[in-house]
């Protein structure tokens, strides 16, 4: 018996390949699926199963494409009701492959039909649990995201989480080894460890969710606690999963078409596409297309489209180095973006050179900003981009808070005149919010590199008292 997690870092995805006797089960694909294919054939193996634990909110799963090129069934558990075929197993189900059997664990709370799958081996020992969002290390998957499709609240619905974990998963041997669908960075959870395997026994002992003592209204209260807006791509991404989506490959065929300078302006022109920049924040600043919005490839790409271009069904034009844009294209349909008409040939040089108008950002180093700031006259005012919780940890003093992913409802609360600094943690974001107000014609702005880490280095002034005006 082979079991392989195939994670992705930029989605905190934990996907899984489970061989045994020739015969292999695929458990919450991503969408691009070849991979799998490739691996099994490999192995002189067959694809028998497709399992999904439920349907996804943060990721298009590949499940769909793979039973097409496969004809391997798709498998969900009870209360599941997909637009496709699939089998609707029910609680407590067995599915044998090779020598070894896939049980059915109905553990609802996360979603109505969020199911974990435990693995016995030949002897049929208890082996292995794939929790998908029931389950993560040193956390539980959110009760929010489902409640308006389950006509529930999210206290409902932690209340059936609650009992899922105690009468189906915390009875199981503490050996069992827990492979979760996500760990930390995903927004399914709050409080996810970087690990992303680990046993149920240390889980019993320190993930606060799962307690020996707990009530279930300690329970409900602590995991509906402190729980941020799901991104609104969320919706959007369950009904894929659910009624069904494009091929990854017209995707792909489709997205990779070269645009000349004059081509790309026109298609942005006619279309209302999103210029999408997914180079480095430095060559960005240095230059880039007026009203381009930059999300780079290289920092937590997809998650941030979803939650900041947030429509789906929008189309994009891509401006990337050309050896990155099948990559590109790929991780945008990952959340569901599947609206990409093409890239710009020959990239932002090209664009230069066709003698086209493009802008820049003011970027500073921290030194820069710390010697600014103490000499200025006026206390330019400081927008922190980090999420809530950062800057009630410690933050720039008198500075003021509107999160990146809120930042399009608070474009009214920065000055149109007057210069103002942005940041974020490292500079990634800060980099995003800078392209998101420039492209709404707020120019009058200074990034600052680096971020707060590298701002907190030089000795700039922070508290980590909360002004509550001005945290948004």
């Amino acid at each position: 018996m082979k079991i392989e997690q195939i994670y992705t870092g930029c989605l905190a995805q934990g996907a899984y390949y489970i061989e045994s006797k020739g015969e292999v089960a695929i458990i919450d694909p991503l969408r691009e699926v070849q991979p799998y294919i490739d691996k099994a054939e490999a192995a002189g193996a067959k694809i028998k199963y497709i399992f999904e634990t439920h349907f996804h909110a943060d990721f298009v799963s590949g499940h769909i494409t793979l039973s097409e090129k496969t004809g391997a069934p798709i498998v969900y558990g009870p209360k599941a009701n997909p637009n496709f075929d699939a089998i609707i197993a029910t609680d407590n189900q067995e599915f044998k492959l090779g020598d070894c059997t896939l049980k059915v664990l109905h553990t609802p709370g996360h979603t109505l039909e969020s199911t974990t799958f435990l693995l016995k081996d030949k002897d049929g020992k208890d082996h292995a649990l794939f929790t998908g969002d029931t389950l993560f290390l040193g956390d539980v998957g959110r009760p929010d995201l489902a409640q308006k499709a389950a006509n529930m609240t999210q206290e409902d619905l932690a209340g059936m989480l609650y009992d899922s974990l105690r009468n189906k998963i915390m009875p199981l041997a503490d050996e069992l080894t827990v492979y979760p669908a996500h760990g930390a960075g995903s927004a399914c959870g709050k409080n996810m460890m970087k690990e992303t395997v680990d046993t149920l026994g240390h889980q019993k002992e320190i993930n606060y969710a799962l307690r020996a003592n707990m009530t279930k209204e300690e329970f409900i209260n602590e995991v509906t606690d402190g729980l941020l807006p799901p991104p609104a791509y969320f919706p959007m991404n369950v009904k894929m999963n659910k009624e069904g989506y494009a091929s990854i490959d017209d995707v792909l065929k489709k997205g990779q078409i070269a645009l000349s300078p004059d081509a790309f302006e026109a298609a942005a022109n006619e279309t209302g596409a999103v210029m999408l920049d997914v180079r480095h924040q430095g060559d960005f600043a240095k230059g880039h297309i007026p009203g381009s919005i930059f999300i780079g490839i290289d920092g937590g790409f997809a998650p941030w489209v979803g939650d900041l271009i947030k429509d789906v069904q929008q189309p994009i034009l891509l401006i990337a180095d050309a050896d990155r844009i099948k990559e590109t294209i790929t991780r945008l349909s990952r959340v569901g973006f599947d609206n990409t008409l093409g890239y710009l040939e020959g990239g932002f040089e090209a664009w230069k050179k066709a003698s086209k108008e493009y802008d820049t950002v003011t970027s500073i180093t921290a030194e820069s900003f710390k010697e600014a700031i103490e000499k200025s006259s006026n206390d330019a005012p400081v927008y922190d981009v980090r999420k809530p919780g950062e800057f009630q940890a410690e933050h720039i003093v008198n500075a003021h808070h509107t999160s990146l992913s809120e930042i399009n409802k608070h474009l009214a609360d920065y000055p149109t005149k007057e210069t103002f600094y942005v940041h974020c943690a490292g500079g990634y974001r800060s980099m995003i919010a800078a392209s998101i107000l420039k492209s709404r014609g707020i120019h009058n702005l200074i990034d600052v590199q680096g971020g707060f880490k590298a701002i907190k280095e030089t000795g700039v002034d922070t508290t980590d008292a909360i002004c509550p005006s001005t945290l948004k």
